[in-house]
């Protein structure tokens, strides 16, 4: 069942949102060769935690750790660990925090040092990609407007979009209705009504859409081992519109990026 929520309710959920996308703006700083995962997820949990919030990913479904890190062909739900970083890899990382009873869910991917440039739009792609989806996420359309938007904006530029994992609905519970897939048919599934709050997440590899998850229940990777970016976005619909909850700004005052893309998202 799809949980509508109040302005009120929306505004304590831009709350959590801002606390990750702060975090992950304090991480982009950090990201460097050299560095390891599990020392970039201590930071993490110690930033959340100054922040009056919970680290939202530590045991839910009983994962080991604050922060999903996943590099190169991991796709998602890696696990911090103490293998370095190095020059030429990228990074998804995906952060969760539980704030006045609700949960932001963001995610990043950067690049470690310079990166080939093929990878390169790869990210740039896939982030693009976000909005695209985000545009069509709006009261009166439905869920497979967004898949669509995504999928073929994707696919227009040779990439596999992941199917097997999917956006959310968010609020109360990390995981809510409706689910929100990065593919599919115009016109199908759940319609958007106001207040609805999602978090869209293209998943995209650079060659096969097709996946094998690890040993370790958690770990995903490209089914062909090629590098997989992961972007993600919280976002409520408010006047019909959408209504951007998270924000990349924190991450793009670090890496010095300057974009008014979000400018369209706020009310």
């Amino acid at each position: 069942m799809i949980k509508i929520k109040t302005r009120e309710e929306i505004e304590l959920m831009r709350e959590s949102a801002l606390v990750v996308s702060k975090t992950l703006g304090m991480l982009a700083k950090e990201v460097k060769p050299g560095v390891s995962t599990l020392y970039l997820d201590k930071l993490a949990e110690e930033f959340i935690r100054e922040q009056g919030a919970i680290p939202g990913f530590l045991g839910l479904y009983d994962f080991p750790n604050t922060l999903c890190m996943s590099p190169n062909a991991q796709v998602v739900h890696g696990i911090p660990n103490k293998t370095l970083l190095k020059e030429g890899d990228i990074i998804s990382i995906d952060c969760g925090a539980l704030k006045n009873g609700f949960y932001g869910d963001h995610a990043y991917t950067f690049a470690v040092g310079e990166i080939d440039a093929e990878i390169k739009k790869l990210l740039e792609v896939t982030k693009e990609s976000v909005y695209v989806g985000i545009r069509e996420f709006k009261a009166g359309n439905r869920v497979g407007d967004v898949g669509y938007a995504i999928q073929k904006f994707t696919e227009d530029h040779g990439y596999g979009v992941v199917r097997e994992l999917v956006g959310h609905g968010l609020g109360r519970e990390m995981h809510e209705d409706p689910e929100m897939p990065n593919y599919g048919k115009r016109g199908r599934g759940k319609k958007f009504v106001e207040g609805m709050v999602v978090a869209i997440e293209p998943m995209t590899n650079l060659g096969t859409q097709k996946i094998r998850q690890h040993a370790d229940g958690w770990t995903i990777t490209t089914f062909d081992n090629k590098p997989s970016a992961h972007f993600e976005h919280d976002v409520a619909i408010v006047n019909g519109k959408p209504e951007l909850l998270s924000t990349f700004k924190y991450v793009n005052e670090a890496l010095g990026i300057v974009t008014d893309v979000e400018d369209e998202f706020r009310q």
